[in-house]
């Protein structure tokens, strides 16, 4: 995985990713920055074609993508001095996706960083519903949980 400016610009859903936003790339997927993680490297893995459900992705761009999750969520789980990995997709409006793009969020874990475990999907809603705001033209404020 080389460093950023190596890579172009991608498409997520309808934003722009900056090359210098991609960290990892492979035929069919890109590793880009998360600009809401919920946890010290907490990161997004996309395949290069906007696909908007899971089910639409080609069995290439599936495995692809997995792939390029398997060695971005290593990297990141020892960079981060993490101890396990949460990997997540949401599928469709109604299981909280908001960008219409598919995306499998990767995230090194440690222990207590959440109080109860699974209280990382409802972080990940909530950075969710912040581009879904994003997307209905209000103004996206970075720095507002920080």
């Amino acid at each position: 995985m080389a460093a950023g400016s190596e890579y172009a610009a991608r498409k997520f859903g309808p934003w722009d990713i900056r090359g210098s936003e991609v960290f990892a790339q492979t035929a069919l997927s890109f590793a880009f920055v998360n600009l809401k993680p919920v946890v010290p490297g907490h990161v997004l893995v996309s395949p290069m074609r906007v696909v908007q459900r899971f089910a639409d992705l080609s069995a290439e761009e599936m495995a692809d993508m997995w792939q390029l999750a398997q060695k971005v969520g290593t990297s990141a789980e020892m960079h981060f001095k993490a101890e396990s990995l949460t990997f997540a997709i949401q599928d469709g409006p109604y299981a909280g996706q908001t960008v219409p793009h598919v995306h499998i969020h990767v995230l090194p874990r440690r222990a207590g960083d959440f109080k109860k475990n699974d209280e990382v999907y409802d972080a990940i809603d909530e950075g969710e519903k912040d581009m879904s705001k994003a997307a209905a033209g209000e103004p996206l404020d970075l720095d507002k949980d920080r």
